[in-house]
């Protein structure tokens, strides 16, 4: 299906500034006309959809999910699980190739995939490998600037990112050496660098820890080039935006002045209380990731793959099922407006690539990729992996989604199914 009429739904599209009942028709899998479209000449080549009541937007892009599949161990789900099969039509992989293991992801994964996959490549020699569960494998000396840089200049085309990690467990390690590097990657090749905020490895267990949390963030932002992009301000994990105290990290607000830009990133480290505070203090981040990947999400495990990791518990235990779309609820429900939740998945999000006009956009000319949501009204229960209860009056769940013109229905098992308050 390369011809259809979606008709009759809500279009929204920050990029062009429309908001607005009606028609969207696509020919030759690209956006041909939106809005008010004569139906009496179109030819009997074309399918029509019935779209009343719900929203019609540019395909949505998860800026953050782990889909190396198998490479990466239970870690990396299929991406088109995620992607396409969950309504989103580009997915951004952050840090599962890296410079050794590049070439596989664009074989096995990108060149596959009916979602559009696009990586951040890892700062590290090892990538993604176990979902980062090793922590000597991410020392300093497994950053190699040189190898990392000739991969991104053979493939600009694809690689829009570098993934890094700034995060308690490390830094008691190897205190700033690791994100130097990264930073080095990132200033060279003049790509943003995505960097992982809140502890995600455990302390070592000779020593202990000698690094106060709250001064990580402050390490790395001095570090860091406009356009840099700090993940998981929500993050119930020590060592991020809020402080021990409870507070909003006093840097947050200098580092956006600064041109550093906020991605949710969303994943089993998110906590309503902390996304309270932050939001409170006027801290509204740029885009929207899911963070879904095989550790906090209920998937089958393939053959050959133990069902569980004996380290699972530390960050991943008691994950709460979710998708881009319910994390497009949880904004919602926390006062985020819903055209900044919408341009969070779509305009900002092609802006955090480098790739404004060619995604997140229903331009005529454009490639027809499009979300279609519903939209319900009702009493709902969101909740987070700290057992906090949320109440959300408004859900929205995909429905189906045109990646270039091709039907792609939202039939992923991994869909969560939100509670009926």
């Amino acid at each position: 299906m390369k011809n259809v009429l979606l008709k009759g739904g809500r279009i929204v599209d920050p990029a062009n500034g429309l908001d607005r009942g009606g028609d969207l028709l696509v020919v030759d899998g690209r956006i041909n006309q939106v809005g008010d479209v004569d139906t009496s000449v179109l030819s009997d080549g074309f399918d029509v959809i019935d779209c009343t009541g719900r929203l019609v937007l540019p395909g949505l892009i998860d800026t953050h999910g782990h889909v190396y599949e198998h490479v990466s161990g239970r870690f990396g789900l299929n991406p088109d699980l995620c992607g396409v099969r969950s309504g989103v039509t580009t997915l951004v992989d952050q840090g599962g190739p890296s410079c050794m293991t590049l070439p596989g992801f664009i074989k096995y994964i990108i060149e596959p995939s009916k979602t559009r996959v696009i990586p951040f490549i890892s700062a590290y020699l090892v990538g993604g490998l176990e979902g980062h569960f090793y922590p000597e494998l991410y020392r300093p000396e497994c950053a190699d600037v040189d190898a990392t840089l000739t991969a991104i200049e053979g493939n600009r085309d694809l690689i829009k990112g570098i993934k890094a990690h700034a995060e308690l467990g490390g830094f008691t390690r190897w205190g700033v050496s690791v994100m130097e590097k990264a930073a080095e990657i990132g200033r060279r090749s003049n790509l943003p660098v995505y960097i992982h905020f809140g502890q995600l490895w455990p302390l070592p267990e000779e020593g202990g820890c000698d690094v106060d949390p709250d001064t990580i963030l402050s390490e790395v932002v001095k570090l860091l080039k406009p356009g840099d992009i700090l993940a998981h301000p929500f993050s119930r994990h020590p060592g991020g935006f809020v402080t021990t105290d409870g507070k909003l990290h006093p840097l947050v607000k200098e580092a956006i002045a600064k041109g550093l830009k906020i991605d949710v990133g969303h994943g089993s480290h998110f906590s309503f209380a902390t996304a309270r505070i932050v939001l409170d203090e006027g801290v509204l981040p740029e885009t929207l990731g899911s963070d879904m990947h095989g550790y906090n999400t209920a998937v089958p495990v393939a053959p050959g793959m133990p069902s569980e990791h004996p380290d699972e518990g530390h960050i991943f235990k008691g994950a709460v099922k979710f998708s881009l779309t319910s994390a497009m609820t949880s904004m919602l429900a926390l006062g985020v407006p819903f055209d900044h939740v919408v341009r969070m998945v779509t305009t900002n999000a092609a802006e955090m690539l480098g790739m404004a006009g060619e995604l997140g956009t229903l331009t005529p000319g454009a490639e027809a990729d499009v979300s279609v949501l519903a939209d319900e009204r009702g009493h709902w229960e969101l909740r987070d992996n700290e057992g906090t209860r949320v109440p959300a009056e408004r859900l929205l769940s995909p429905l189906f989604c045109l990646r270039g013109g091709v039907l792609f229905e939202a039939d992923a098992e991994i869909l969560p199914e939100i509670a009926v308050a």
